[in-house]
């Protein structure tokens, strides 16, 4: 017996092509393809079957995948969720996801075939994702450099002046320094702190907690 399948995506190419190629899969029932979170939730009440699994993307007008996967566990509970995104820039998305309760975590980029055995993985009970994201959620989880004892007294007000929601701008006219000294100060501390992005360093306060 074929699994039923949904799948969440806004943008129309990428929509049909997953849509064309999965639901061509002799393994797959596709019962619903759609643009968002809503109008998933709108008109799964109208499939006598509820999908046992759906395929969404994380970057969707309106509620967000992530916000997604709390609505549609909450509505089906025995459906499983794989999530697409477009980018690994922000590893915090992807701790997110898997703490609202999504199964799989793949990048767009992923060949179609891999994706399809990704999803047969999960449908048999098990957790999946790419392999550029697996090291992301290890290196998430792996210990992180201390700030206090790696930035200096400078850095460390930039970064609590970050964490407290300020621009560079902000940042720069509180401390008394210019705009490029503020983007150099953290850029030594992405650097000091192994991370990329201010949603790495963000996500530092998650961990903490």
């Amino acid at each position: 017996m074929s699994l039923t399948l949904a799948i969440i995506e806004d943008l129309p190419a990428v929509r049909r092509g997953l849509e064309t190629y999965l639901c061509a899969q002799p393994e797959f029932s596709c019962t619903l393809v759609v643009g968002s979170v809503e109008e998933f939730l709108e008109k799964i009440g109208q499939e006598a079957t509820p999908p046992r699994l759906v395929l969404s993307d994380i970057g969707l007008p309106g509620r967000s995948g992530i916000e997604g996967v709390a609505l549609i566990k909450q509505r089906l509970p025995q459906t499983e969720v794989v999530l697409l995104t477009a980018t690994m820039g922000d590893p915090a998305r992807v701790f997110q996801g898997l703490c609202a309760g999504a199964v799989g975590f793949f990048l767009k980029t992923t060949p179609l075939p891999d994706l399809k055995a990704g999803l047969l993985a999960v449908a048999e009970g098990g957790s999946s994702m790419s392999p550029a994201v697996a090291r992301e959620v290890v290196k998430y989880f792996q210990p992180a450099p201390d700030p206090t004892q790696v930035l200096s007294a400078r850095e460390l007000q930039v970064v609590r002046a970050i964490e407290q929601g300020l621009s560079y701008k902000l940042i720069a006219d509180q401390l008394g320094i210019s705009l490029n000294t503020v983007r150099r100060h953290i850029k030594s501390v992405y650097a000091k702190l192994h991370i990329n992005s201010k949603g790495e360093l963000l996500a530092r306060n998650v961990r903490r907690g």
